[in-house]
């Protein structure tokens, strides 16, 4: 069981920057490859980035260059840092744990945590 926590999310301006963070419990933490997803209202929940267990990152083409997904394994975390944000970046941003290798489908995700809100102004 692996039980995950999101933080960092908030409202900031077109152009600035944010850093979610992701706590995870539970000894087997490094045993998963981990993901972030988001849902804007009236969409579907998306891919965004992933991070192997061995940290080679995959990312959705919307976010490539602006986004740098990351782990600590030794403090059970996994960091999503957001560069130049968009009004289009604006959705609740989940953090999920995958024991397989297909990283771009929600379905392959295991665990998932409960969200947070990033709202980007323009």
């Amino acid at each position: 069981q692996v039980q995950l926590v999101e933080s960092g999310g908030g409202l900031v301006q077109a152009g600035g920057s944010l850093r979610l963070s992701c706590a995870a419990s539970g000894r087997t933490f490094s045993s998963y490859a981990m993901g972030w997803f988001r849902q804007a209202p009236g969409k579907e929940r998306g891919f965004v980035a992933a991070i192997s267990r061995n940290g080679a990152r995959y990312y959705a083409d919307s976010v490539k260059g602006r986004f740098t997904i990351s782990r600590d394994n030794a403090k059970n975390m996994v960091y999503l840092q957001m560069n130049n944000l968009k009004p289009k970046d604006t959705a609740v941003y989940y953090c999920a744990a995958c024991s397989n290798y297909n990283y771009y489908y929600g379905s392959s995700y295991d665990y998932w945590g409960q969200g947070t809100q990033v709202t980007v102004s323009s």
